[in-house]
């Protein structure tokens, strides 16, 4: 009893997880799936305990105020890149944040949008700074 409602839970919060909206982004010839993480739950919760992150698909973070915004890596396996944006979505900073860390990696400028890939994606890309995001909702 206990095996089959614990696999009904697991396979519920699968499907809420699949269904959730994804924007579909464009950084110059690349595009990628992108969550929106808007509320202050989200944007703390980010990729934290995800064990793999698809090839093209990141997490897009949006901010209340337009300043310098920290990200970190507290139980999140997983090493990223993020791209901090400003308020038009142009790429202002990008950094490499390793797993499980908990140092605080700051924007350089300030930012209303950070977008978190796979570690190397910007790079392979040939994403460099002042690049716009295409996609960005209200934008």
């Amino acid at each position: 009893m206990r095996t089959a409602l614990l696999s009904s839970l697991v396979a519920l919060v699968g499907l809420a997880n699949a269904s959730e909206p994804r924007l579909a982004l464009q950084v110059g010839e690349s595009t990628l799936q992108a969550e929106y993480a808007r509320t202050p739950a989200e944007r703390e919760r980010g990729l934290m305990e995800r064990a793999e992150l698809a090839e093209d698909h990141g997490m897009l973070f949006r901010f209340d105020a337009f300043r310098q915004h920290c990200l970190w890596m507290k139980n999140t396996p997983l090493p990223l890149s993020a791209a901090f944006m400003d308020e038009q979505g142009r790429i202002v900073d990008l950094i490499d944040l390793d797993p499980h860390s908990t140092a605080i990696r700051c924007s350089k400028a300030p930012a209303r949008y950070a977008l978190e890939m796979n570690r190397g994606w910007f790079a392979l890309n040939g994403v460099e700074l002042g690049e716009q995001v295409q996609g960005i909702p209200g934008l």
